[in-house]
């Protein structure tokens, strides 16, 4: 079971809907503040317009939540499509390349959220490299005949 790339996809598969869910929970919660600092910080986050031209008026809140959004929908649509192609039964050789892409893409977001986020964004797209890594490597490789 472990030597079979599909446990692995199923797996990343699963860590992605996970992160998106998780992730997707920000947008319902509230952060409230503790202190003076803290309320001065968020009402600015909230409330101070940046004047970005062509009438864009966007509150550091806004860029936040349009980026945050982006992450999630990016892990839906990771998982959507390795899903479907998993169901497909589509070739070894076309979902290797697939896997690839992806793994490319996670390996790249999990840098930039080990340098600049906090521990569980950094665990749960560090599980979703690690899958698509194992499914990568245990991907057989089967030329296409001509």
């Amino acid at each position: 079971m472990l030597k079979r790339y599909t446990f692995w996809l199923t797996a990343g598969i699963l860590f992605q809907f996970l992160t998106a869910i998780i992730h997707s929970l920000s947008f319902f919660v509230r952060q409230k503040p503790e202190n003076d600092t803290e309320q001065q910080m968020l009402d600015l986050l909230y409330n101070y317009h940046l004047d970005l031209g062509a009438g864009f008026h966007p509150t550091f809140g806004n860029l936040f939540t349009a980026l945050s959004a982006c992450f999630t929908l990016m892990c839906l649509l990771g998982g959507f499509t390795l899903g479907h192609l998993l169901i497909k039964h589509t070739e070894p050789s076309i979902m290797k390349g697939i896997i690839a892409i992806n793994l490319a893409i996670f390996t790249v977001c999990f840098i930039v959220m080990a340098f600049l986020t906090f521990l569980p964004p950094i665990v749960l797209t560090g599980l979703i490299v690690i899958n698509l890594f194992a499914a990568y490597i245990l991907c057989p490789k089967i030329e296409a005949s001509v």
